[in-house]
């Protein structure tokens, strides 16, 4: 009787701190999404649910879809502070090399100049600027996941 109390009260237990985390990840998301809502329509940013579906999405969307494209990202990322500076440099240095392109043929590269302004040509076929989806909460963390993903392209890429 004792084994089956304690069990019971363990599940009750486990259950309502899922219950308390999940309503606190609500709770973060309703905030990021009111705060996005006050400042999607200034800053032409995306919705709440969509830059929820793009952290909850595969990683193709917010993952290069060329090598091109990705050392432009990694520039990106590395002028606003995404990622590592050095890392992130260093990868797209590597990652430019190993493509064989030098200063003019990288101004030459559409790929590369849309991510370096940010636009991230996804494998999914879809487009998504970085820099006009705003500077909530939920939008920063958007650009962090991609800043990411990019940088393990580039890693991948290079060894």
């Amino acid at each position: 009787m004792k084994i089956s109390f304690l069990v019971s009260a363990a599940v009750s237990a486990a259950l309502m701190l899922g219950t308390a985390h999940a309503a606190s990840w609500q709770d973060s998301l309703s905030s990021a999404a009111s705060e996005l809502g006050n400042s999607s329509s200034q800053s032409g940013g995306l919705s709440a649910s969509s830059l929820a579906g793009l952290l909850g999405n595969s990683n193709q969307s917010l993952s290069a879809g060329t090598m091109n494209n990705a050392a432009g990202i990694l520039e990106y990322c590395a002028k606003e502070k995404l990622a590592s500076v050095t890392d992130t440099q260093n990868i797209k240095n590597q990652v430019l090399g190993k493509l064989g392109l030098d200063t003019q043929e990288q101004k030459a590269d559409t790929n590369f100049m849309d991510g370096i302004q940010g636009l991230l040509n996804a494998q999914n076929g879809q487009q998504l600027d970085l820099s006009a989806i705003g500077n909530s909460s939920l939008a920063k963390q958007v650009k962090t996941k991609a800043c990411d993903l990019v940088l393990k392209q580039g890693l991948n890429f290079i060894s």
